[in-house]
């Protein structure tokens, strides 16, 4: 079964959510029941993966390869190395924890909720195992579906504006990235392998237009200011399980793009640039935090949250050419393991944060902050559980929204202090916007007849809170089962992206000198 391990994971979820849907409406309760086991189901599969993955070892591993349309050589090519394996396990975890979360909540075309779902899950497995690009791009631009369907028929009052919007934003960038990789296969003699285009000599100005090509898909999807517009509006409109999904793993998606394609296919270009992604990081980090203060609407202050956090995924990739102008390898795996860090911690406190607005709303239905008020008095248990994500979300040490953060704020000021200090203003701005949140959402009297006759936790919402409670505090107090299996992956990226790729001198090491 290990030889197939990784087609079991993609597959699984696609061919549930074809069962789901042949079931229909008529028989959702057999289809939520198939959807449910299907989920777990690859959790379990993906805890063998991690199982029998070298730790110690960079190579991608579990491969598997077929020929996909011979006639371009696009091949079905999967594997995985210590960089997409925490993903796998994050898509895993949190897929099966929406499904629970939907459990007694969707009422309306629940077959089809479900099988979305599912559909959403094996597409996404499928973009961190790709080796082909062909076959990354197919997987990349499927998410768009599932997801765009789930917001505009689940979703607010707004949901069709937001979708669109959503859809737009993340496809117009996309079509930068096709015609990238369109040249990429030419300049390689015909080959869509993503380990081939990692060796393959560019000159300066070729990696410019690949650099921003790329820069424009992933950037939009993580996303970066100012493509970032389209983030509040799909959370506030999406359902729960949309916006838990769409933080906690789409997201990442876009700083995977970055660690597969443009550090080691364009490491020059990057290079030369890496100080205007930086500038963009610190602005999402330190404005959109203060935009965060601002929000009345609990869904609105926790997606300007995400912009903010992820600030420092890209923020940790860049980071590292500076550091690595002075030669300190060590420090450059420091600042990209520590952007890694930042996107599975925030996976998990990002889909917490929403978990928890979920369970409120679905007792108020209202995300106005105005229309709660000594929640903690009626809902002992949520609210200790709530205040615990809300300090994950500070960076609170010993839970693993600190983690990611400090080792980037690290990095970053012994590259330059000032922006180790500019990044260090999140922690003070996170915890403002934070605890301004759980002071007139939790604290306090209650002041509001909505919450006077509120229930406290369900057996499914003590899953869903629980689940995400061990994860967030077992990584805070534990890294480095993550840290481990990532190591090798981020010190092969340290070396690609410190090699000079310009097609007259591919030996030759990148001006901003040798870190190998």
């Amino acid at each position: 079964m290990d030889s197939q391990l990784l087609s079991l994971l993609i597959g699984l979820p696609i061919a549930a959510a074809i069962a789901v849907l042949l079931l229909g409406e008529k028989r959702a309760a057999l289809g939520k029941q198939i959807a449910l086991a299907a989920s777990l189901g690859v959790l379990l599969l993906a805890l063998r993966a991690w199982v029998v993955f070298d730790g110690s070892s960079a190579d991608m591993q579990l491969v598997e390869k077929a020929a996909w349309v011979p006639a371009f050589d696009i091949f079905y090519h999967v594997g995985i190395d210590g960089i997409a394996l925490p993903l796998i396990l994050l898509t895993a975890v949190i897929s099966a924890l929406v499904l629970i979360a939907g459990w007694e909540v969707i009422e309306h075309k629940v077959a089809q909720y479900y099988a979305a779902f599912l559909l959403l899950e094996g597409l996404m497995i499928g973009v961190f195992c790709a080796l082909d690009a062909m076959l990354f791009y197919v997987f990349f631009e499927a998410m768009l579906i599932p997801m765009f369907i789930i917001i505009g028929v689940w979703g607010g009052p707004r949901r069709v504006y937001a979708s669109i919007k959503f859809f737009l934003y993340t496809f117009l960038g996309s079509i930068f990235m096709l015609i990238g990789l369109i040249y990429l296969y030419q300049k390689s003699g015909g080959s869509f392998s993503i380990a081939d285009w990692v060796q393959l000599g560019l000159s300066s100005e070729e990696q410019f237009w690949l650099f921003w090509a790329f820069f424009l898909a992933f950037a939009v999807k993580i996303p970066m200011f100012p493509v970032h517009t389209w983030l509040p509006d799909a959370h506030v409109e999406a359902p729960t399980g949309g916006s838990i999904v769409l933080a906690a793993i789409m997201l990442k998606i876009g700083g995977y793009g970055f660690v597969r394609f443009s550090l080691p296919i364009t490491p020059d270009a990057a290079a030369s640039y890496a100080y205007i992604l930086i500038a963009l990081s610190l602005i999402a980090v330190i404005y959109i935090g203060l935009v965060a203060l601002v929000q009345n609407d609990m869904k609105k202050l926790v997606a300007y949250s995400s912009i903010s956090h992820m600030g420092f995924v890209t923020l940790g990739l860049f980071i590292a050419y500076q550091l690595a102008m002075d030669g300190r390898a060590d420090t450059a795996a420091l600042a990209l393991q520590g952007g890694l860090m930042q996107m599975l911690s925030h996976g998990f406190v990002s889909a917490a944060m929403f978990g928890a607005i979920g369970v409120l709303y679905d007792r108020v239905h209202s995300r106005e902050i105005s229309a709660y008020g000594g929640v903690l008095n009626k809902m002992p248990y949520f609210g200790a559980f709530a205040i615990f994500f809300g300090m994950a979300n500070c960076g609170l040490p010993g839970t693993s929204g600190f983690v990611g953060e400090f080792m980037v704020i690290l990095a970053a000021i012994q590259a330059n202090p000032w922006i180790g200090f500019a990044a260090a203003t999140a922690l003070i701005l996170g915890a403002a916007y934070t605890l301004w949140l759980i002071k007139r959402v939790f604290l306090g009297p209650v002041t509001n007849a909505n919450v006077k006759h509120l229930d406290d936790l369900n057996p499914r919402e003590w899953v869903l809170m629980s689940t995400l409670a061990i994860y967030v505090l077992f990584f805070g107090l534990y890294p480095k089962p993550l840290t481990d299996v990532m190591q090798p992956s981020v010190e092969r990226l340290v070396q690609q992206i410190t090699t000079s790729k310009v097609a007259s001198d591919t030996s030759a090491t990148l001006s901003l000198g040798s870190a190998q």
